[in-house]
């Protein structure tokens, strides 16, 4: 009679339990992402990027922070009865395998209270927060809103 040895059942568990964790492993990518200067000195700005999804589970972004501004929250804007309206989103989910963009008159971060003048072509980092605890980081770059992105 064979002994049970756990030693024996450890490639297979392994392999059970890779899809897990390379799902745990998978990040979002933040790619062309600018921060928009305001035309005068105000207490806040707009920041846009594009978010793709390349896992195989869909994510959810529920938080932002830069320890460039005070305070900083994902918004939309939208409009409604003819009139552009601004509101805080709680959360952002993307489907395994899409993206979503962070433009001027959509979805944006708000940026507020700049600890420092920002000048054009300085770099802004940024995290974001998925809803099961982990964090990615981008540098937004600082440019008016007619230059194009970058190519990568």
């Amino acid at each position: 009679m064979k002994r049970f040895t756990p030693r024996a059942f450890l490639p297979s568990a392994l392999l059970l339990c890779a899809p897990a964790l390379s799902a745990a492993e998978c990040l979002p990518r933040i790619e062309q992402g600018w921060v928009r200067p305001p035309p005068v000195a105000m207490p806040m700005m707009a920041g846009f990027m594009r978010i793709e999804n390349p896992c195989d589970a869909p994510i959810a972004i529920v938080a932002a922070s830069s320890p460039s501004f005070a305070e900083v929250s994902i918004h939309e804007t939208r409009e409604v009865d003819g009139v552009n309206r601004m509101r805080e989103v709680e959360r952002l989910d993307i489907a395994p395998g899409k993206s979503i963009e962070l433009a001027p008159g959509g979805l944006h971060l708000m940026l507020y209270r700049p600890q420092a003048a920002l000048a054009e072509g300085q770099r802004v980092p940024v995290v974001l927060t998925l809803a099961d605890g982990r964090s990615i980081g981008a540098d937004l770059q600082v440019r008016p809103p007619s230059r194009p992105a970058p190519a990568r």
